[in-house]
């Protein structure tokens, strides 16, 4: 056996390992260490735990732990980390990747009770959150200040900011203020061991490896957070959206090209196709044209001078783009109802399908056309419709494939459909996620993205922090075995290998 086989076992020979865990043995101890509220461990206490916002997937734990203290989450790992047990960290269970799945054999470490905000400091522009504080919830307690947090991703009424660590989260004004990442200063977490670190600092400049961005976005794989310093921003004295409309989805998607190559960057950039309109529109009467093969929503703030300025150069770029109609918002009710029109592209789309199936991936801008065009034509391969909505500044893409769980094998086809979008998108220049995190749910296209030696190098990492792997096993980081598996799958379909380098075991 090879010293990589040592040290990064397949994940198939850690599953036989786990299914020795001693269920009466791991309660007992997890009783003694948290209160009876605390700990959950009957079939019909265990259900709602059993999937995150990826339902497809569903997994009854074996456990499930809710502390309250920070000094309950140190006792929970190190009884984990002592009887060898799986330990997967939960939030809201927003997030749309199978992230938050839980193990069979292993624990469920719920943040939902972490949800104080512990200080706001005005003058520092920043505030210290409980990882179960709900996004929206950071920035109503900052506004009396004038201040806002600003990443929002759709969920954001729900989802929690330890979640959007753990994704890397972004939303529709990520263009201009940025992800998640790029709005924290400081976080602190609990490795498997039980012992506490931080990442990051309150300076501009922290002394040592840069970890922050390591563990921002590592999916729960390296760290459970406990506390966030977050950024806050001051909320601009105006905001205007543009809503404009093309005939064609090419010339919306070379309007976005042009106008991030004039040197605007937008507080935000969407575009949505037709399908997605028509959707959304009789959910939410947002006064989307219907006739439009695509819109793009652009907004602009700032100070009354700067918003007028990149109104009309935005305009300018649209109309030259060949838009056929572009309008400004007239005041903030209706700046609000553009922008509720896209936040509501997902419930919309569970009006009028009983299933859908959201994709999260990144292509240059200047190939968004070249995509949706793509797209359109799978729809025709797979006989399934697709409704597309795009944070189209930074070319992150979530079409939504329409499907029926309850018919036998529309599931697979619809993740057969998926698959194909992934694939292309690194075809294409891009990636397979913007935002939504890798998890299960696009593990296998880990391996379209990276060669071999890169896969060993994420494995190392993930065992610098977590040597026996129990930290959130199973996702995000593909074996060489599993590699080598999907590369002979593709090569079936008839897909080229991208990385002709994967061993074949």
């Amino acid at each position: 056996m090879t010293a990589d086989a040592h040290t990064f076992p397949d994940f198939s020979e850690r599953e036989r390992d786990f299914s020795r865990v001693d269920k009466h043995r791991l309660v007992t101890a997890l009783s003694r260490a948290l209160p009876a509220h605390g700990l959950l461990h009957e079939p019909e206490d265990l259900r709602p735990y059993e999937c995150d916002g990826m339902s497809a997937l569903r997994q009854l734990p074996l456990v499930v732990a809710l502390p309250d203290t920070e000094a309950q989450v140190v006792e929970i790992l190190r009884i984990c980390a002592a009887q060898q047990v799986p330990v997967v960290a939960r939030g809201a269970g927003t997030g749309l990747s199978g992230g938050a799945q839980p193990h069979r054999f292993g624990v469920v470490l719920s943040l939902a009770r972490f949800k104080k905000i512990l200080h706001i400091d005005a003058h520092a522009r920043r505030a210290v959150v409980q990882p179960g504080v709900r996004n929206l919830a950071i920035s109503e307690a900052a506004a009396p200040y004038g201040l806002y947090y600003a990443p929002d991703p759709s969920s954001q009424i729900a989802c929690t900011i330890g979640g959007n660590v753990a994704e890397n989260s972004g939303g529709v004004h990520c263009l201009k203020y940025g992800l998640t990442v790029h709005n924290l200063l400081k976080v602190r977490a609990v490795t498997i061991d039980g012992e506490i670190v931080e990442f990051g600092s309150l300076a501009l400049d922290a002394p040592g490896y840069d970890l922050l961005p390591l563990v921002t976005g590592s999916e729960g794989m390296l760290a459970v957070v406990t506390e966030v310093t977050v950024k806050l921003t001051p909320k601009p004295q105006l905001a205007r959206c543009v809503l404009a409309a093309f005939d064609d989805v090419v010339k919306a998607g070379d309007a976005v090209a042009r106008i991030i190559a004039a040197g605007i960057i937008p507080a935000g950039l969407e575009m949505m196709d037709r399908p997605a309109t028509a959707a959304v529109e009789e959910f939410v009467h947002a006064g989307y044209p219907l006739d439009a093969e695509a819109i793009l929503l652009c907004e602009a703030d700032g100070t009354p001078e700067e918003v007028a300025e990149e109104i009309e150069r935005v305009r300018a770029i649209l109309e030259g783009s060949g838009a056929t109609e572009v309008r400004v918002s007239r005041d903030e009710a209706e700046r609000l109802r553009f922008w509720a029109g896209r936040k509501a592209a997902f419930p919309a789309a569970g009006r009028i399908s009983p299933d859908y199936y959201c994709m999260d991936g990144t292509i240059p801008r200047k190939r968004l056309g070249e995509m949706l065009r793509a797209i359109q034509a799978m729809e025709k391969k797979y006989g399934m419709r697709c409704i597309n909505v795009f944070h189209a500044g930074d070319g992150n893409l979530h079409p939504l494939i329409l499907f029926d769980a309850n018919t036998p094998g529309d599931q697979d086809v619809a993740e057969a459909f998926g698959a194909e979008i992934l694939e292309l998108s690194v075809a294409l220049g891009g990636t397979i996620t913007g935002e939504h995190g890798v998890g299960i749910e696009k593990i296998n296209q880990m391996c379209s993205q990276f060669a071999t030696p890169e896969i060993r190098q994420f494995h190392r990492v993930k065992a610098a922090f977590d040597p026996l792997g129990l930290l959130n096993p199973g996702k995000a980081i593909p074996t060489l075995n599993r590699c080598a598996e999907y590369g002979r799958e593709r090569m079936g379909r008839g897909v080229p290998d991208a990385h002709p380098d994967l061993p074949r075991f």
